[in-house]
């Protein structure tokens, strides 16, 4: 009887590995589906960017409803840096299309920014490059902006004051 119970256990065991295995495969041939077609597939810019934005935004909002500081922080600076690379994106469109696999790029570094370690993508990008940048100029940033207010101020109160003579 003891055979047969240890016999058992052997096919149990080998069924768990054997599944484990099936997952591993499973979640391998996705990755490398997931990288094939941000190489060389069409449209491969939505996928890139609904990598980049689902998972954050989805984590940003339960962050939003914690108590704590630090991980609204994180994702806070998540989204500078993907916002500073939609514009830099935006403006350089021929950079984009004369970079080879930029999709592919792209999503890697949207996943090194997102990666759950404090140094990763984001903080690193932010504290590195953003904002030696941002303190450099702020001050001309916020004159500007100032004025710019000011301007639309001054041109609502002007439209309002036609529409009401």
């Amino acid at each position: 009887m003891s055979d047969e119970n240890v016999s058992q256990d052997s096919v149990d065991g080998g069924g768990e590995k054997k599944n484990d295995l099936r997952t591993q495969a499973t979640v391998i041939g996705g990755v490398a589906i997931v990288v094939l077609y941000l190489a060389f597939g069409y449209a491969a810019q939505i996928l890139c960017n609904a990598i980049g934005v689902a998972y954050p935004a989805y984590v940003s909002m339960k962050a939003i409803e914690t108590r704590t500081k630090e991980d609204d922080t994180k994702w806070l600076t998540y989204w500078v840096i993907y916002g500073v690379l939609s514009v830099f994106e935006h403006v350089s469109l021929f950079l984009v299309q004369a970079i080879p696999f930029y999709w592919l790029l792209k999503c890697a570094f949207f996943i090194w920014c997102m990666v759950p370690i404090e140094n990763n993508g984001a903080n690193f990008m932010y504290h590195r490059v953003i904002l030696p940048y941002f303190k450099k100029y702020e001050k001309r940033a916020d004159e500007l902006l100032d004025q710019a207010a000011g301007k639309i101020k001054q041109v609502a109160g002007d439209v309002i004051s036609k529409k009401l003579s």
